[in-house]
């Protein structure tokens, strides 16, 4: 039996395409043994058991930015993981391991080359984090969302995503009265990934009165550590309602139910609306290297998408933005066309071809 360990955790930037490439490993080959790896701390702990994934938890390995006690306890953090690691992969008896970047791949990838399995790396970012530049330089198999990312020897594939979103078989109706939504309003989807983000939040709580009143519905996706006691539904004589939700759990239904989005620029986010055909305000987070914003700049040039910069984000200046464009049909159908041009929807079942090839070959 193939049996391969997949590598990824922390937000949803790491767990959709591991969960799109394990759904796309079991298509192709039924009856393949699947193992993931994450660590307690990421959302991997909640959404890869819910997809019915086998997961085992290794020691996070945060990697400090500057000089503080994480940094001290760095070696024996690492140690610690890459023998977890290395437990796993013999355990499950690995035929390769996939690895989708974050502080649980580095242990994965340098585990997997002390024990002769092969590595397939996807990367996400235009900017490659830490660890799949680190594990790239033996990787079996480099795969990348984007043209731009520098990886040795990469192939460009783009960002493995679910049958939910490539193949969507749900109606937008349907998907709005999951949602408790009007089938006819206009309904704005906002969510600052799947931890949340403040500004975001701040803006669409100032914007809220404003965005109902023009007979808009909105679903706010907070995140967990965000939801209060104060989020309540509320609607408007106009026909706006306001639907505040702590976590989504089947993003593909919210983008469904949406006519336009206001979100971050993680990769996943800008990868899975741009399939989907919605049309998004993306505000891009406001420190790290600029990779959201390199992310969304494809969209935003193509006239798929709009950018804020997040020091410019209040109530009013989003309804300035917003309110033209989603009380406008005809605006929205040619956002959506553009965005609907700029991707590939295969990547999830090429990436699981490609780590076949890479088994086979190793096995020949």
């Amino acid at each position: 039996m193939t049996s391969v360990v997949l590598a990824g955790g922390g937000t949803a930037g790491h767990t959709s395409p591991l969960i799109a490439t394990a759904q796309a490993l079991q298509s192709l080959r039924p009856g393949i043994d699947l193992v993931c790896v994450g660590t307690s701390r990421g959302l991997e702990t909640r959404v890869i058991p819910a997809a019915g994934l086998r997961l085992e938890l290794i020691t996070p390995v945060p990697m400090p930015r500057r000089p503080n006690l994480d940094l001290v306890k760095l070696p024996w953090r690492l140690a610690k993981a890459v023998g977890e690691s290395r437990r796993i992969l013999r355990s499950a008896g690995a035929d390769a391991l996939i690895g989708f970047g974050g502080y649980v791949s580095i242990p994965a990838y340098l585990a997997a080359r002390t024990l002769g399995v092969p590595v397939v790396i996807h990367e996400a970012n235009k900017l490659p984090g830490i660890a799949n530049r680190i594990g790239a330089r033996f990787a079996a198999f480099v795969a990348t969302t984007f043209a731009e990312t520098e990886l040795p020897n990469s192939h460009l594939l783009g960002m493995p995503m679910s049958d939910a979103i490539t193949r969507p078989t749900l109606g937008r109706a349907e998907a709005r009265a999951r949602f408790g939504l009007d089938a006819d309003a206009p309904v704005l989807l906002v969510s600052g990934g799947s931890q949340g983000a403040r500004s975001i939040n701040e803006a669409t709580r100032a914007a809220a009165d404003d965005l109902m009143a023009a007979g808009i519905q909105v679903l706010h996706v907070l995140g967990p550590k965000n939801f209060t006691h104060d989020d309540v539904a509320r609607s408007h004589p106009s026909g706006g309602r306001y639907e505040p939700v702590a976590f989504v759990e089947q993003m593909a239904d919210a983008y469904i139910a949406a006519d336009m989005m206001v979100a971050r620029g993680g990769a996943a986010t800008v990868m899975e609306t741009a399939v989907s055909g919605l049309p998004v305000v993306f505000v891009p987070l406001p420190w790290g290297n600029g990779e959201q914003e390199k992310n969304a700049a494809d969209l935003v040039a193509a006239g798929a998408g709009l950018l804020l910069q997040d020091d410019a984000l209040d109530g009013r200046t989003l309804c300035s933005v917003v309110l033209p464009r989603i009380s406008d049909p005809s605006v929205l159908r040619g956002m959506s066309q553009k965005a609907r041009t700029q991707y590939p929807r295969d990547a999830a079942e090429a990436l699981a071809r490609a780590t076949v090839t890479v088994i086979e070959a190793k096995d020949s």
